[in-house]
């Protein structure tokens, strides 16, 4: 049944779903029932349109007002201006250009590729050339990188389900585990750490956000269920104790640095509880509070004797096994 009993209009899909475009971008959110209303459709018709028009690539977001659920557009298509850059801008989009290789095998890397191709359509030959020759220049240095043209196709649904906040089952395997294990999952963004891309999410059996990593997943089911981000949420604020991405219960942790090394110690933010000291010997002393047991341990471990791990005393324990233990292997070579 069509709203309020008008009788439904003799036109096809593709003039319907034209209507539907033209009605939410009329209207800074417009309801399922009003576009029933003015199409002469019933709700279920114009739910698999506003399927059809996700898919056709329209950015189409919904949000809540005076409790019922409106669509809207991120842009008005029509209205948007051109856009200007400046050489330097130009030539700071052409120097980032060179540093995704981190995201060669992904979906968003072809994404890139084509906004650099649109940009360069619009530019003198001449000005895109020196553009290109500037691009190739710069060398990415990204050492350990993946290769994630494997994961193509699981990113590609993560990539929709992130647009359109749609849950889904991810098949996900662990080094501990040899069966994969299904979580059903809200995405909320993607984390970009040391060559590696990991999904963080809502994972709705554990009640809890959790960090996936991009190449350990299996499979990926988008399914029609949606969710909404949690107001205020920021991954920042939600790893904010943690040392890298892996959140854990926070501790408290000092280390000394030998003066041969406080150089390159002294002047970066390694977490933003950090507390720096300088000692008389030329030694330094640095004091955070986060979680992250592993990613502190592999990164003292790459100071070698350079860095001193003075608590707490249990992951000293730890920290001074792995040493004991690596030099063991090289010893049992002399």
């Amino acid at each position: 049944m069509t709203g309020k009993g008008r009788p439904p209009r003799k036109y096809s899909q593709a003039g319907r779903v034209h209507d539907v475009i033209r009605l939410i971008e009329a209207r800074h959110g417009i309801s399922v029932a009003e576009l029933a209303e003015e199409t002469g459709v019933n709700k279920r018709t114009i739910h698999r349109d506003l399927i059809a028009i996700q898919e056709a690539g329209y950015p189409l977001i919904s949000d809540w007002q005076d409790g019922e659920k409106v669509y809207r557009f991120l842009t008005r298509f029509k209205d948007v201006p051109p856009i200007s850059f400046t050489l330097q801008e130009l030539m700071t989009l052409s120097l980032l250009r060179s540093q995704l290789d981190l995201l060669k095998g992904t979906p968003f890397l072809e994404d890139m590729q084509s906004v650099f191709r649109k940009v360069n359509s619009v530019l003198p030959p001449r000005l895109a050339a020196h553009m290109e020759r500037i691009a190739e220049v710069s060398l990415p240095l990204l050492q350990g990188k993946r290769d994630y043209s494997r994961c193509a196709e699981y990113l590609q649904l993560i990539r929709n389900s992130l647009l359109y906040q749609q849950t889904v089952v991810i098949s996900y395997r662990t080094p501990s585990r040899p069966e994969p294990v299904d979580y059903r999952v809200d995405p909320y963004t993607l984390l970009f750490q040391k060559g590696g891309i990991y999904l963080l999410g809502y994972a709705q059996e554990r009640e809890a956000l959790r960090t996936f990593a991009i190449e350990r997943i299996c499979a990926v089911e988008p399914l029609k269920e949606r969710f909404e981000i949690p107001e205020g949420f920021h991954p920042g604020s939600a790893l904010g104790e943690a040392f890298g991405i892996v959140a854990e219960p926070p501790m408290d942790v000092a280390i000394r640095f030998s003066a041969s090394i406080a150089h390159a110690i002294r002047d970066r933010v390694w977490h933003s509880s950090q507390k720096i000291e300088e000692q008389q010997d030329g030694t330094l002393l640095l004091n955070f509070h986060a979680g992250g047991k592993m990613e502190i341990l592999a990164w003292l471990l790459s100071y070698g004797a350079h860095a001193e791990l003075l608590q707490p005393a249990d992951l000293r324990e730890e920290l001074a096994a792995m040493a004991t233990a690596t030099a063991q292997l090289y010893h049992a070579h002399l």
